[in-house]
C-alpha cells in the first residue's frame, strides 16, 4: 500500500522534469538496454519508464486538464509492474550514451526508485539491504571489523594495513573486495604492487563503512547519509593526503556524492586503482616482464559510462611486454554491463545472470584467453557468468595481471 498518494515531484530536479517533457519517443533506447534485451519486459526500457511517470505525476498534479488530454491515475497492479521495471534496470547508462537529446537518465532512473521507496513500492529485498548497511556497515552482514580477512592467506601481507598512523595513501578496499572470497586476491594483488612500489599506505580496517553506494541506487540515499559522514572524517583522521578506490562504484560515490552531501572539498584527493597504478608503470616503480598472451578488457559501467575513465586500464595492458590487446564489439562508451550493477542481482537474479552471459560471449567472440576489468562487482559476476556458461576464459582485475607480469 502507498504511503503517499499523490507523486511527490521533490524527488525530481527541475531539469529532470524538462528532460522527461523533452524525450522524443524516438526509441533509440530500447534496444540498447541490456536488461530489455534479456526479459523483454516493456517496464524495464527507457522510453516507458519516462511515458509512465510522467503519466503518474500529470495525474495526480494536473487534475482536470490531465483528464482532459486522456490521462488517468494509475491502479495499485500498474504500479507494482512499473517498480518491477525499474529495478530491473541495472543502471548501466547506456540509454544515455545514445539518446539524441542527452537525457541524463541514470540519476533520473534513481529518482524514480526514490519515488517508489517513498510509496513503499519498492522490493522487500531492498529493506534487508538497507538493515544489513546500516547496523552492519558493509553489504554481507559480516562482523565489520573482519574488513581485512583477505590478508589471511597472503605470504607476506604489507605492514602496517590496519589503520596505520601518518600514512600518505589510504586503501578503501570496499566491501564486495572485503567480504567475498571469490575476489580477495583482488585486494591481496593491489597491496602487493603498491608494497613492492614503495608507496606509504594503509587502510581503515574496521573503520571502512560501506560507501553507502548501494543504499543510493536502492532509492535510500538517506539511510547512506551517517554511513558517508562517518567515513569522510575516518579519512580525514589519518591525516592522509590520496585516497585510493578500487571499485568503481566507490569511486564514483566518493568523488560526487561525498563532495555534495559535505558540502565542502574533501581534503584529499580521490584515484582510481587504474590511475594509481599507470603513475606507478609511467614511473618506473613498477617492472613489468612479458606476458604472452591474448586478453580482452570490459569496461565497469561505473568507471567509464559514469566516471569517464576508459584510457587509464588501456594504457595499463599496453604497457606490459608481449601482451596482445583485442577490444570486444561493444566496448568503451558502448560497452555492455556484466549484469552486476544496479543492485538488480536482488532484485532480479535471473536477468542479471542473462546479461552477464552476454557479454562474456562477447568476450569469447574475441577469442582471447583473459577478460580483464577494474572492478570487483564485475569479476565476480563475469566469473559466475562464465563457469555457469562453460565459457573458458580467465577473468581478472587489472592489478591481479599485473602481479602475473612482475613475477
Amino acid at each position: 500500500m502507498a504511503k503517499n498518494d499523490r507523486v511527490d515531484l521533490s524527488h525530481f530536479t527541475l531539469r529532470q522534469i524538462i528532460e522527461m517533457e523533452a524525450c522524443t519517443r524516438c526509441g533509440e533506447c530500447i534496444e540498447t538496454c541490456p536488461t530489455f534485451a534479456e526479459a523483454r519486459n516493456e517496464e524495464i526500457h527507457p522510453l516507458q519508464k519516462i511515458t509512465r511517470t510522467k503519466s503518474f505525476w500529470k495525474a495526480d498534479h494536473l487534475g482536470l486538464l490531465a483528464r482532459l488530454f486522456g490521462i488517468r491515475p494509475a491502479n495499485e497492479e500498474l504500479w507494482q509492474e512499473f517498480s518491477k521495471g525499474v529495478y530491473q534496470c541495472t543502471l548501466c547508462g547506456r540509454c544515455h550514451v545514445v539518446c539524441p537529446v542527452q537525457i541524463d537518465t541514470r540519476p533520473l532512473w534513481i529518482s524514480l526508485r526514490e519515488m517508489l521507496v517513498d510509496r513503499e513500492l519498492h522490493p522487500e529485498t531492498m529493506n534487508r539491504l538497507r538493515d544489513t548497511v546500516t547496523t552492519s556497515y558493509n553489504i554481507s552482514g559480516d562482523p565489520n571489523e573482519n574488513r581485512l580477512g583477505w590478508m589471511a592467506n597472503m605470504a607476506t601481507p604489507p605492514e602496517g594495513l590496519d589503520r596505520g598512523e601518518g600514512a600518505e595513501v589510504v586503501y578503501f578496499v570496499g566491501c564486495v573486495a572485503a567480504f567475498y572470497p571469490m575476489v580477495y586476491s583482488v585486494p591481496q594483488s593491489f597491496t602487493t604492487l603498491m608494497d613492492r612500489a614503495g608507496v606509504d599506505f594503509t587502510t581503515m580496517g574496521g573503520e571502512e563503512y560501506c560507501c553507502g553506494f548501494p543504499l543510493i541506487i536502492a532509492g535510500m540515499g538517506k539511510d547512506a547519509h551517517d554511513l558517508m559522514r562517518h567515513n569522510v572524517d575516518a579519512v580525514r583522521a589519518t591525516g592522509a593526503k590520496r585516497l585510493v578506490v578500487a571499485c568503481p562504484s566507490c569511486y564514483h560515490t566518493w568523488t560526487d556524492e561525498y563532495p555534495r552531501l559535505i558540502g565542502e572539498p574533501l581534503g584529499f584527493e580521490v584515484v582510481h586503482e587504474t590511475e594509481f597504478l599507470v603513475d606507478l608503470i609511467e614511473s618506473g616503480a613498477l617492472n613489468l616482464k612479458p606476458v604472452e598472451k591474448t586478453v580482452t578488457y570490459h569496461d565497469p559501467c561505473d568507471l567509464g559510462r559514469t566516471s569517464g575513465i576508459y584510457d587509464a586500464p588501456r594504457r595499463i595492458l599496453e604497457a606490459i611486454p608481449g601482451l596482445t590487446f583485442v577490444e570486444m564489439r561493444d566496448n568503451r562508451e558502448q560497452a555492455l554491463c556484466c549484469g552486476g550493477g544496479g543492485d538488480v542481482e536482488m532484485a532480479d537474479a535471473e536477468v542479471a545472470k542473462a546479461v552477464g552471459r552476454s557479454r562474456m560471449l562477447q568476450a569469447q567472440e574475441t577469442g582471447a584467453d583473459l577478460i580483464i576489468t577494474a572492478c570487483q562487482q564485475c569479476k565476480r559476476t563475469l566469473l559466475g557468468a562464465a563457469r555457469a556458461n562453460k565459457i573458458r576464459i580467465r577473468t581478472l582485475d587489472v592489478s591481479e595481471l599485473l602481479m602475473e607480469a612482475i613475477e
